[in-house]
């Protein structure tokens, strides 16, 4: 295992990753603060406002593995700059057909399918840049950004809006969005060459003709992406073939996703519903489980580091992901708001937990060829999987109530369990 510290340039790629995410997450989750606005002072119906509010999440699922390749291919340089500069442009022209649902549906989607390129390609170059027994840290750093960015949206943009109407909004993305295609241009450098290894679990092991270790074939900074110039054979297979790990991963990933959704879709109405606590202090609970959340990312993916196991600890989170939701069912059965808030932080927290830790897992186990069509469809299954249970957990709480409905999602997280590798897969240096 090497012990080798990152360089100066990989925390400042790292950064530059993170506030690019976050700018990202402002143009995708922005028109979502935007429904009332668009409602009173548009005219919008709130079917109409839905649609456009959702729009960016549609656009971001259809470009995610397409992003994903065009990284593998060219670079992340590249993908990340054309991508975010894609979305400035798209939000500019937002601003001409503002008074249009269906144009503004149409062009909020493309700002979000353009923006779908840093979610592959931020993770990629930081999974490039990191040493091994750095990337658990890094990969937790960088997931940060989107709840952070979602949080920045939720406490700038309704006061944007108030001020200058739906063209503020727009013109605020455009001048984060220019911002950041700048600084990727200036500071994003795609990682140095990597040779490639395997460590394949006793279940999973990977075909005898795959080769276990290759040399070095390092190159210093600033040169290549590896899934350009990497040439070993080894890189070269398809990791989805070569063994089940990815395909469990995903799987992993979308079931854990379930709970997460949940909690930061229907914890608010809950809060305030069953718990009977205030708007405004459920509001703040809400925050605060975010908050938690994203340093407990951070915290999560380094101690994968240092146990050196990422789904070791992801099998962790599983089981306290089973017993927080559990808890939470409970809690719905009466009126307990102490107690309430406090679970539900810590749910929330663990909910999103394994984030960091599957993303990990995923660009390790597929190698600097595969990498960002990896990570591409990892996200593209979990926001598929959000997508369905807004309306499936609304249908399960209107047809049995909250503490049944929770206790069924409770089962996701436990039938993960099961479909979770025994030892982590490793194709990156």
């Amino acid at each position: 295992m090497t012990t080798s510290r990152p360089s100066l340039q990989a925390w400042v790629i790292l950064v530059v990753g993170v506030l690019t995410q976050m700018a990202a997450t402002i143009a995708i989750a922005g028109p979502a603060f935007l429904i009332p606005h668009m409602h009173a002072d548009l005219g919008f119906t709130l079917t109409q406002a839905g649609t456009v509010a959702a729009a960016p999440s549609f656009g971001l699922i259809l470009t995610l593995i397409a992003w994903g390749a065009f990284a593998d291919r060219y670079g992340e340089r590249l993908a990340m700059t054309l991508g975010i500069g894609f979305t400035a442009l798209a939000s500019a022209v937002a601003v001409l057909v503002v008074d249009s649902p269906i144009w503004m549906v149409i062009v909020i989607a493309a700002s979000g399918a353009a923006a779908a390129s840093v979610n592959s390609a931020s993770g990629r170059v930081v999974m490039g840049w990191f040493p091994r027994h750095r990337r658990g840290l890094a990969m937790g750093i960088r997931q940060m950004s989107q709840p952070l960015g979602t949080s920045v949206a939720a406490v700038t943009v309704p006061p944007i809006a108030a001020a200058g109407g739906f063209p503020a909004y727009l013109w605020f993305v455009v001048a984060v969005s220019g911002a950041l295609t700048l600084t990727c241009f200036a500071v994003i450098r795609n990682p140095p060459q990597a040779s490639t290894r395997t460590e394949v679990a006793d279940l999973d092991r990977a075909p005898a003709s795959e080769p276990t270790a290759t040399g070095s074939g390092s190159a210093g900074p600033g040169s290549a992406s590896a899934g350009e110039s990497s040439g070993s054979p080894a890189s070269a297979v398809n990791p989805y073939r070569s063994d089940s790990f990815l395909w469990r991963i995903h799987a992993v990933s979308a079931l854990l996703v379930i709970p997460q959704f949940a909690f930061s879709t229907y914890g608010l109405i809950w809060l305030i519903a069953v718990q009977g606590i205030g708007a405004g202090a459920a509001g703040g609970i809400v925050a605060t489980a975010q908050i938690v959340g994203a340093l407990g990312r951070m915290v999560v993916g380094g101690l994968s580091d240092r146990t050196r196991s990422r789904v070791g600890l992801m099998r962790m989170v599983a089981i306290a992901a089973v017993v927080f939701t559990g808890a939470i069912a409970f809690l719905s059965l009466d009126r307990m708001p102490i107690a309430a808030a406090i679970v539900f932080v810590l749910a929330s927290a663990v909910s999103v937990a394994d984030n960091g830790l599957a993303f990990a897992s995923v660009a390790e186990a597929a190698g600097p060829r595969w990498s960002g069509k990896a990570m591409g469809a990892q996200n593209t299954g979990q926001f598929v999987m959000s997508a369905l249970l807004g309306p499936g957990f609304g249908a399960l709480v209107t047809a049995f109530g909250y503490p049944l409905s929770f206790g069924v999602i409770a089962i996701a997280p436990l039938l993960s369990l099961g479909i979770i590798p025994q030892r982590d897969v490793d194709r990156i240096t």
